[in-house]
């Protein structure tokens, strides 16, 4: 309390020594300070004493009530795992879907690492935000805006498919 007063005296000090006293009130000098008031600080307990909560008003208006039926198409677990079990035993090379599938989960575990340092660096995910919107805006151009384009579009994605399922 003692050093804001302090420093609120030497603030006055300055901002008075700016404006000249006038002649007739030489026995008093004029304060004149910038600062704005600031009222005195509540204490914690007299905050919360000042503060009353009403409780909310429960309505019993509005009631939903939640069941299942057979019609709304709810997944057998066991019809569900007899499936997974089916394709897993088709598979040929098991040691193969596990590498990639362990591959996969590294892949996603570095790439969380990479963003996570890309946003700690202060300007960086702002231009990459902007990078983003530059492409995306380019890729709307050039493949969505017009038929033709579009049309391109999904004849490349046509091609894609059948490289992938090795049918081309």
């Amino acid at each position: 309390m003692a050093a804001a007063a302090s420093t609120s005296m030497a603030a006055t000090a300055v901002f008075a020594s700016r404006f000249p006293l006038s002649s007739t009130t030489k026995a008093a000098p004029v304060r004149c300070s910038a600062l704005p008031y600031l009222p005195p600080r509540l204490s914690a307990t007299a905050f919360s004493s000042s503060l009353k909560f009403a409780e909310p008003k429960r309505s019993s208006l509005l009631q939903v009530k939640a069941s299942s039926s057979e019609e709304s198409g709810a997944v057998d677990t066991s019809e569900l795992l007899t499936d997974l079990k089916e394709k897993w035993d088709a598979v040929e090379n098991k040691s193969t879907v596990i590498v990639y599938g362990g591959g996969a989960i590294v892949a996603v575990w570095l790439s969380t690492i990479v963003v996570g340092a890309i946003n700690s660096v202060p300007l960086l995910p702002k231009i990459m935000e902007l990078v983003g919107l530059g492409y995306t805006g380019w890729f709307v151009y050039r493949y969505l805006l017009f038929k033709s384009s579009r049309k391109e579009l999904a004849e490349d994605i046509e091609q894609l498919k059948k490289k992938i399922a090795g049918t081309e």
